[in-house]
């Protein structure tokens, strides 16, 4: 195991310059599958190492639960540990899955509320609320998506830029943009050092939802007045994890995108460039992740199970 137990709680810095190449360089689909992936790994690994830390710096405090062949002194030989250390990742790990489950109750719950608000009104696709505040969000169902958007911003926008307005949403539903969302926003609660990775995912989301309304319009130049313009009235959703119009993301870069070329479909850049350096880097760094656990987990259960009775 050795120092192979401590890597994944530092190797997400390994992916903090794909995390502002990818908004710029990468189709912004392609750029929320990879980051998404990448945050994913490194998190499931870095929350592993807490565990194992945990695990073999803890097996000789007392009165741990652990078996007493587990404090073995050949085990211990055999099994690098710190006590320092695995005291410390108890806290930490118990911190990591506090703040993923609230995190997750939270995405629940605002789903929960929004679906229940709705409840009373007619299931069609797209409800219109009679209220003045300007607002449009895309609200995923088990059942049926809608798209939710209130009579203020209607009100503001031309009919194209109300057509632009319902394709950004419905590509959100299409793409299921809430999944990588909360993936991300899960794994920058496991690891801080992933939070840039967590916020490029927003901007990309977004960025993905504002080229497939492009294409659904026909002109760019109408998505990105639409946004701007929304922007300008709006405060947000009503319900802060939900993506809204013009909401999340920088929406000077969307707008600015929107008014430059079409970004190229390549999903992989070439290699000897700044951005196809970066993503090589990423995938290392979340393969030596990777490896680094499981070779740390594989270890320590064939040592810790010749050390624990029958």
């Amino acid at each position: 195991m050795g120092v192979f137990v401590l890597l994944p709680l530092i190797l997400p810095l390994t992916a903090w310059p794909i995390a502002r190449l990818a908004e710029h360089h990468l189709h912004p689909r392609a750029a929320t599958w990879l980051l998404t992936g990448v945050a994913a790994v490194l998190a499931v690994c870095s929350t592993l190492c807490l565990a194992l830390l945990m695990v073999v710096g803890t097996a000789q405090l007392p009165g741990n639960p652990l078996p007493d062949g587990w404090s073995d002194p050949e085990v211990r030989e055999a099994v690098p540990y710190d006590e320092v250390a695995g005291e410390a990742a108890i806290p930490a790990l118990l911190a990591v899955i506090a703040s993923c489950t609230s995190a997750a109750w939270r995405h629940y719950r605002v789903r929960r509320l929004s679906g229940l608000a709705l409840s009373g009104l007619p299931g069609t696709a797209v409800v219109v609320l009679p209220d003045e505040a300007p607002y449009a969000y895309a609200l995923p169902g088990r059942r049926r998506d809608r798209v939710v958007a209130s009579s203020g911003m209607l009100t503001a926008l031309n009919s194209r830029e109300r057509r632009a307005l319902f394709a950004h949403e419905r590509a959100h539903l299409a793409g299921r943009h809430h999944r990588y969302l909360l993936a991300v926003q899960l794994a920058a609660r496991a690891n801080p050092f992933l939070r840039p990775l967590r916020s490029a995912v927003t901007y990309t989301a977004e960025r993905w939802a504002d080229e497939d309304a492009a294409a659904a319009v026909g002109s760019r130049r109408t998505v990105a007045v639409a946004i701007g313009k929304a922007a300008l009235i709006s405060r947000g959703t009503p319900y802060a994890t939900l993506a809204g119009f013009a909401a999340a993301g920088p929406v000077p870069r969307r707008v600015a995108a929107l008014l430059g070329p079409a970004p190229a479909g390549r999903s992989w850049p070439p290699a000897f460039t700044s951005v196809g350096l970066a993503v090589w880097g990423a995938a290392v760094g979340a393969t030596v992740s990777a490896l680094s656990s499981a070779n740390s987990a594989v270890t320590l259960y064939f040592i810790l199970h010749a050390a624990t009775p029958l």
